[in-house]
């Protein structure tokens, strides 16, 4: 029998193998020691299970729970694992993820058991350990799609069975644990027994949070403080962010498209059009409603205006503007980017670099001084606004001026608007905004659409259309990006007054076929090779649409082109 030969990144070692061996068995062989247990392996920046056999020289790398994609693997079969425990104490149930929170995944638990009793929550935390200690493993077969559909069908996954029904693979992957089957989009871990972080706590009576596996590092490592950040994080959720999610749920049951089988089902039947219609009047019916809110506020003269990368805020602040104009009011449109520091006195982050995201970037002093001016103008005023040459490092005044009168309401757009650090105007004159595109339709009740994932599918097409940036590019900055929103952005987003959703019900069969090519174009010998491949298997779940019937002023059109507005 030949060998081939495997390059193991992990250890360093070249080595050959007689063809047909597992990873699990190469990870053996080479003693490979990770922080937490291997949970899969990238062969050739790819992901794989540890199961999978080689048949050809490969470069390999194996992953434990601190690599995002581990991270996945690891909550995924979390899900599986809860899911099991459900069916197996109340048959006629299921468990739903709702979507993710900073500690976990939000799960509630359909058909007919209503809210989540201590007791329930007990049971279902005892048979899921045992499922844990019984070490069972992830089965996975590959089955032509119609007989995985009869399975689905069988097992009462009927949002799973219209899925599939709505795409053309002739072969569908089916998850097994015990007797229990499900589908996932994503590998899981080789068996129960390596979910060593489990733990489940009742959020809100209606539902669960299965706890991602460093909660405790989350808590500070304190069963107290453990606890008074499961109390926080249901209170702070539970007025703003949590409600903006379950207001979207509401209105996806409402139009009958919970699941993207039910949109790929009317997509085929009716066509776009009215959900497009419908999506874009509930947007433009909300930012109304916001813009009332504003004006009702007594002394509101500023709104602050906050999201993360790719949320539409831009867009967002332009419409708002206009709704303000309807009501009567007089609107001015600032940047935050425009208050930059010069260059030189740009803050350094732990790596010596400039940090462009840190709040101490922004010359707070003159920033507060410019607003000063537009709060106290009682009469006309007119004030020059700076531009910041982000080639040369440097403010200029190119200008630009921007009249206020008692009357004018200023719009304030960057990521630092909802920091308390950012302006000492009395909030009794302002009126904090956060934007996100917070995606709550599901690929089916286990598999939720992620938010980042949307956003970064918007930004990357936008990069490609207006930057002239590969899909590589956005990739290679996409971490700094995420640690910046995380440490700069989601920690203030409870201070909003409101909370508006940007994520549109169609536009990822929009973007797909702007996306997808893009994502093809990322070798196999790119480290992001495995993230396109889950990209794009993401996508292939929806059906394109046609992007004609998206009007100018739609926020979509900040990342596809095509606007009315000026950026």
């Amino acid at each position: 029998m030949s060998n081939i030969k495997i390059i193991c990144k992990n250890t360093g070692i070249e080595k050959e193998y007689p063809i047909g061996t597992t990873a699990a068995q190469i990870a053996a062989d080479q003693k490979v020691r990770l922080q937490e247990p291997i949970l899969g392996v990238k062969v050739n920046n790819k992901l794989r299970e540890l199961g999978f056999e080689f048949f050809k020289p490969k470069t390999i790398e194996f992953i434990d729970v601190h690599d995002p994609i581990g991270y996945a693997m690891y909550m995924r079969s979390t899900v599986f694992i809860l899911f099991k425990a459900v069916r197996d104490l109340w048959p006629e149930a299921t468990l739903k993820v709702e979507h993710s929170l900073p500690l976990g995944m939000y799960c509630e638990i359909i058909g007919g058991k209503g809210k989540i009793t201590l007791d329930m929550l007990a049971r279902l935390c005892r048979r899921a350990q045992e499922i844990i200690k019984s070490d069972l493993p992830f089965g996975r077969t590959q089955l032509p799609t119609e007989e995985a559909i009869e399975i689905f069908r069988k097992n009462h996954l009927n949002e799973k069975a219209l899925l599939f029904q709505t795409r053309s693979e002739l072969y569908t992957s089916v998850y097994t644990l015990g007797q229990t089957a499900n589908y996932f989009y994503g590998y899981l871990v080789p068996s129960t027994g390596y979910i060593n972080h489990f733990r489940i706590e009742r959020y809100f009576g209606h539902g669960l949070i299965a706890l991602r596996p460093d909660y405790e590092k989350i808590a500070g490592g304190n069963k107290s403080d453990f606890f008074k950040a499961i109390v926080r994080e249901a209170r702070h959720n539970g007025s703003k962010l949590f409600n903006t999610f379950q207001e979207q749920k509401d209105w996806l049951d409402i139009m009958g498209v919970p699941y993207v089988g039910n949109l790929n089902k009317e997509l085929k039947e009716e066509g776009a059009g009215r959900l497009i219609k419908v999506s874009e009047a509930l947007q433009e019916k909300k930012i109304a409603s916001i813009a009332d809110q504003v004006v009702k506020r007594p002394g509101c003269r500023i709104v602050l205006i906050s999201g993360p990368s790719s949320s539409g805020k831009t867009t967002f602040c332009k419409r708002l503007s206009i709704q303000l104009q309807v009501l009567g009011y007089k609107t001015a449109e600032i940047s935050l980017d425009d208050y930059f520091v010069d260059r030189e006195k740009t803050p350094l982050d732990e790596n010596g670099q400039y940090d462009f995201e840190s709040i101490d970037a922004i010359d707070r002093d003159f920033f507060n001084q410019q607003l000063r001016q537009m709060l106290e103008a009682g009469k006309e005023t007119e004030i020059k606004l700076p531009t910041f040459d982000f080639k040369e490092g440097k403010r200029k005044f190119t200008g630009r001026k921007v009249r206020i009168t008692p009357k004018t309401i200023v719009l304030v757009e960057g990521i630092h608007g909802l920091n308390p650090a950012l302006t000492d105007i009395d909030s009794l004159y302002t009126f904090k905004i956060f934007v996100s595109a917070l995606t709550h339709i599901s690929i089916d009740t286990q598999n939720p659409v992620s938010s980042t994932d949307n956003r970064l599918i918007r930004r990357m097409v936008r990069d490609y259309k207006f930057r002239g940036y590969s899909a590589i590019d956005t990739l290679d900055r996409w971490p700094s990006v995420r640690r910046g929103e995380n440490k700069n952005i989601f920690p203030y987003q409870e201070n909003a007054d409101v909370m508006f959703n940007s994520a549109l019900l169609f536009e990822l069969g929009v973007l797909k076929k702007h996306a997808e090519p893009l994502l093809r174009e990322i070798p196999e010998s790119s480290e992001h090779y495995g993230q396109a491949c889950y990209l794009l298997k993401f996508l292939s779940y929806f059906r394109n649409i046609e992007e004609k019937e998206i009007p100018p002023t739609s926020i979509l059109r900040e990342f596809l082109g095509g606007s009315s507005f000026l950026y």
